[in-house]
């Protein structure tokens, strides 16, 4: 067996499961931090599972992916308006806009939040954090005995898969301000993000670039879907009788202004576009043959490795009978 290459995936797997692991206790204690690291950890294992087991049968691949997809979406209904509290307290430590209108935004969009996380913990409840472990430990023993390398084609289909889709997203979106088109860019930015990750982690050091170009990209549009979410809240706050009454039209006033920041962040996207096309370019010619090419050398490697020797049978020891002794007393008995 193989076991050097064939452990790369194991390892793989598992540095993405204790990821999970360490930060699911401040997920649920309600920390901001342990929820979206909880949840980025859940997207990476999502986006790994399906690509590591590949060609790989006995590792119930698929139940694993669902436990996941379900925890992602548990902790998804409070990270956002986790962000969304943290930039209005930006907002506030400014003094730039009017603070009775933001406080009120707060007070509303932190009732939202407390309500949305006693659902979280509810769903928690039908999450078995320790039976999602025995499993992917199931399928990192699995990974660890398995002979094949196919899941390196896999993750090269599915950088190809990503790209495209990134690609396609950016094109529908063009250069336009659409929020709900940008958000498609986000997702597919994402995604081929984890799926980059997940090669340089495995030896393609080409994949570092890309990674780095797709995080900024993705922090821009993360900042510019984050205002958009606070800009509805604040329209939500408009529409309410109390927020009429408020002086000053703080509430217009902080409107205006996100809307002006949303124009600002958009443009540096755009600033971004040609450096994302670039990465979906380097992506089809030198990332994934570069997986191509470490799975042929492995593949060589090991049939060019010397077989060991056979094992020669050990010649059975034969017992002997003692000799029988002759004497004169012998001799003379018939």
């Amino acid at each position: 067996m193989n076991r050097r290459t064939s452990s790369v995936a194991s390892r793989l797997l598992a540095r993405r499961a204790a990821d999970l692991k360490r930060h699911v206790p401040g997920a649920i204690d309600g920390d901001a931090h342990g929820v979206h690291q909880a949840r980025v950890a859940s997207r990476r294992l999502r986006e790994a599972v399906p690509v590591l087991t590949a060609g790989v049968r006995g590792t119930k691949a698929r139940k694993v992916r669902g436990k996941i997809r379900r925890l992602t979406q548990t902790l998804g209904s409070v990270r956002e308006l986790d962000v969304t509290i943290q930039l209005l307290d930006e907002l506030v430590a400014k003094e730039a806009l009017p603070r009775p209108a933001l406080e009120a935004v707060r007070g509303r969009v932190v009732l939202e939040r407390d309500a949305r996380r006693a659902v979280m913990l509810r769903r928690f409840e039908h999450v078995n954090m320790p039976k999602l472990e025995r499993r992917l430990a199931s399928v990192g023993e699995v990974l660890v005995a398995t002979r094949g390398e196919s899941w390196r084609d896999a993750l090269g289909a599915r950088l190809l898969k990503r790209s495209k889709a990134l690609a396609a997203a950016m094109t529908a979106a063009g250069h336009m301000y659409s929020p709900e088109q940008l958000h498609q860019v986000r997702i597919a930015a994402k995604k081929l993000r984890y799926a980059m990750e997940l090669a340089f982690d495995a030896g393609v050091k080409s994949a570092a670039a890309p990674v780095r170009t797709v995080k900024r990209a993705q922090d821009t549009l993360g900042r510019l879907h984050d205002l958009q979410v606070l800009h509805a809240h604040v329209a939500a706050v408009q529409a309410e009788p109390s927020g009429r009454s408020l002086p000053d039209g703080g509430l217009d006033v902080i409107s205006e202004a996100l809307e002006n920041e949303c124009r600002h962040m958009h443009a540096r996207y755009v600033a971004t576009m040609p450096k994302l096309a670039a990465v979906v370019e380097t992506t089809r010619a030198v990332v994934v043959p570069a997986l191509a090419h470490r799975a042929r050398a492995l593949k060589m490697t090991k049939m060019t490795l010397p077989a060991p020797p056979a094992r020669q049978p050990q010649a059975r020891s034969v017992r002997r009978a003692p000799a029988r002794r002759v004497g004169p007393a012998a001799g003379g008995q018939r």
